[in-house]
């Protein structure tokens, strides 16, 4: 009786440490993820900007709202040293989507990760926001530039990547 329950524990033991090995060895995926919420005259959201590229996890969110009364989109990044707001972004989604003046525009907003290659110097941030409005029935994505550390001048705007449309500007 005692050899059985010494084979046992033999067992146990051996798939314990090979399950355990096995958790070690296995590749680890990091889970990301943005925030959100939203009020009828507002959205705020999160943006990655760190760069997730061959293996190397440099995590940083950039956070934008969205006024839909004036429909303008501001952001801003912290800079980590600091400790303080470092870089600003502004645009006016009106004039992006092509809205007539008093007109009443309906934005939905989401983000995701883009991974964009630099162009022209620009290190670009590693989400992308998209945003769509429901009168034009178009949808945009953007993107910024971003650097770590890098407190550029002014307000810098938000770069249009493309549009597409989803369904029939209403009239």
């Amino acid at each position: 009786m005692r050899k059985s329950s010494d084979q046992r524990m033999l067992w146990l033991g051996l798939g314990l440490l090979a399950g355990l090995t096995l958790a070690w060895l296995w590749p680890h995926e990091p889970a990301f993820a943005t925030n959100s919420d939203r009020d009828q005259d507002f959205a705020i959201f999160t943006v990655p900007v760190g760069n997730q590229a061959a293996g190397i996890a440099d995590p940083i969110d950039a956070v934008f709202i969205l006024d839909f009364q004036t429909g303008q989109m501001r952001g801003a990044v912290l800079n980590r040293q600091a400790r303080k707001f470092a870089t600003y972004y502004l645009i006016d989604l009106t004039r992006e989507f092509q809205l007539q003046p008093g007109a009443k525009a309906k934005y939905a907003v989401a983000t995701g990760s883009g991974q964009l290659t630099n162009q022209g110097g620009a290190a670009f941030a590693s989400g992308v926001i998209y945003v769509a409005e429901l009168t034009t029935g178009k949808c945009a994505a953007y993107t910024f530039p971003w650097q770590d550390g890098v407190r550029p001048a002014g307000v810098i705007s938000p770069v249009r990547i493309d549009f597409f449309s989803w369904k029939q500007a209403k009239e």
